[in-house]
């Protein structure tokens, strides 16, 4: 079983301290590192180490990049990482970002993005530099209000997926779930923005309308239980081991260890992704997206 590993290296201020040393970093669910921190997290890449605080019981740990092999970067905006990705290249580690390419431009959920033929040029940026399965798609998440339908997010889909068709192999979905988490609908209503959740049968209708437009990628799903593989939508693994192998196939410590990866047990329980470190912070993104779950309220994030 791999899991992570830890070792005793020296801190800035010349301290031995315990650190995790994982082989896999994922920069980061929790914000957005490409578009706000890309800095901050090569200058720790070249000290060897970052510090991250635990969010329920708000203790630091030490995450030693002294074993990465592997980053996977989860942005809305990765044009500003865009310089610094040769630096990994040259530490002979690999990369690829999954990237959130929504359209809600016109509804203004997400109010600090840049527009979306900005966010596509991008994506197509990225990808003429580092080849096809560097950049994942995902329309994330799927949100019904009283102006955006079915029929509408369809449109949007595809008309993001045109201008993607051959930049990107896979298109990642998730149903917005805002009944899991209270401060998101509270931030929404006091937008006005008047949403609804998705029902199951909704769900299964979207998705056999989605599966007839017949879009040139994979379709797949983040972390939803319902299973709709009937039109062609997988599980997803978004921490995926087949597409981090096909990108290091000269690694072979690394291709040692995704042979024995495993599930990371600390994300939820429909999550497919194996094991990794996140590294970063809630509250920090200052993206301002009305239905983000990782910062307290809009108004309340901080760049730190």
């Amino acid at each position: 079983m791999n899991t992570h590993g830890h070792i005793e290296m020296l801190n800035d201020s010349g301290e031995r301290v315990k650190a995790l040393a994982p082989m896999i970093v994922s920069a980061s669910r929790a914000t957005d590192i490409p578009a706000f921190f890309a800095p901050w997290f090569f200058d720790r890449l070249d000290k060897g180490y970052c510090v991250w605080k635990n969010p329920y019981n708000g203790k630091d740990s030490y995450v030693s990049f002294a074993n990465t092999r592997f980053v996977v970067f989860w942005s809305k905006n990765p044009a500003p990482l865009i310089p610094f990705l040769p630096r990994l290249m040259e530490r002979g580690i690999g990369f690829y970002i999954q990237y959130t390419l929504n359209d809600y431009d016109e509804e203004a959920l997400e109010p600090n993005v840049p527009i979306l033929s900005d966010r596509i040029d991008t994506f197509k940026r990225i990808v003429d530099t580092y080849g096809l399965g560097s950049m994942v798609w995902r329309f994330d998440p799927l949100i019904l209000t009283e102006e955006i339908g079915i029929n509408e997010l369809l449109g949007k889909i595809q008309h993001i997926a045109y201008e993607l068709n051959g930049y990107t192999e896979k298109l990642v979905l998730s149903f917005a779930d805002i009944a899991g988490y209270k401060k998101v609908g509270v931030n929404l209503r006091k937008a006005g923005i008047n949403y609804r959740e998705w029902t199951e049968s909704e769900m299964l209708g979207f998705a056999a309308e989605l599966h007839g437009l017949n879009l040139p990628m994979q379709l797949a799903t983040c972390a939803e239980r319902i299973d709709l593989s009937q039109y062609g939508i997988e599980h997803n693994h978004c921490i995926d081991p087949d597409l981090i192998s096909r990108l290091a196939p000269e690694d072979p410590a690394l291709q040692m260890w995704l042979f024995g990866a495993t599930k990371d047990k600390g994300q939820r329980q429909a999550c497919g992704c194996i094991l990794s470190k996140d590294i970063g912070q809630y509250n920090t993104c200052t993206h301002g997206c009305l239905y983000c779950y990782a910062t307290n309220t809009p108004a309340s994030a901080k760049l730190k």
